[in-house]
């Protein structure tokens, strides 16, 4: 039983540090709470201290979740929530802020929050809120993933296109559950870095890897196709989206 209980932990632990949170808090003090309590918790955490830099952070990475202030110096948390949504970037939002009326509870779940939680806050109420929005995320995109035309099956590893089947090497298979993952959304090298390779450090030698990588999976996914999916964002990274971005 203990060899068992130790095991989950392990695993547990292992799930947390793939989470990868943003957080828009503009109060010092605060902010570097959060950093050092969640990155105590094994997660990987990106501080936004403005209205723009988490606009700009949440349209160009990858997150798991966000925990979003509403009261920033340059633009209402309300705001970006809102404009987030329209460009279709879904990652679980979790709102932390001490406007506490139940009007300020319905605005904000009616703009796309996924939960709400009013300051101050117990940190462990905090850490179980993150842990259930993590769960629902990846359970809702546990098995599959589509986006036009194009069909990916997590359990039986089977990609298609229309009709045909693309096989696709196990490199080729990650990088496009990445994309496929946050359809619409760029995914820079970074990401991919850390996501696909397991690398943390910064390299440029990796990034021609994954350049080429990229290059033979946008050749059998769209080689013959008339609508191209997977796209370059110059000095960004990569999306997938019927279109052109």
């Amino acid at each position: 039983m203990a060899t068992t209980s130790s095991s989950m932990a392990r695993t547990n632990q292992r799930c947390r540090a793939r989470a990868r949170i943003l957080v828009v808090e503009d109060e010092p003090k605060v902010a570097n709470a959060l950093l050092d309590g969640l990155e105590d918790e094994g997660y990987e955490v990106v501080v936004a201290t403005t209205g723009e830099r988490a606009y700009f952070c949440a349209s160009t990475e990858v997150f798991d979740l966000q925990l979003l202030d509403l009261t920033l110096p340059d633009r209402d948390g309300l705001e970006i929530l809102t404009a987030l949504r329209q460009r279709g970037v879904n990652l679980p939002v979790l709102v932390l802020t001490a406007r506490d009326r139940l009007d300020d509870h319905v605005l904000g779940l009616d703009s796309g929050a996924d939960d709400y939680l009013v300051k101050p806050f117990a940190f462990e109420e905090l850490l179980a809120r993150i842990r259930a929005l993590l769960r629902r995320g990846r359970h809702v995109a546990a098995l599959r993933h589509s986006v036009a035309d194009l069909d990916m099956d997590l359990v039986t590893r089977r990609v298609r296109r229309g009709a045909r089947t693309v096989d696709l090497t196990v490199r080729e298979f990650e990088l496009l559950e990445q994309l496929l993952r946050y359809e619409q959304q760029p995914v820079s090298r970074d990401a991919l870095r850390r996501s696909v390779w397991n690398e943390q450090s910064a390299s440029t030698t990796l990034d021609n890897v994954i350049d080429v990588h990229i290059a033979r999976l946008r050749k059998k996914v769209d080689a013959d196709e008339p609508v191209k999916l997977i796209h370059t964002i110059r000095g960004i990274g990569f999306v997938l989206r019927e279109g052109e971005p």
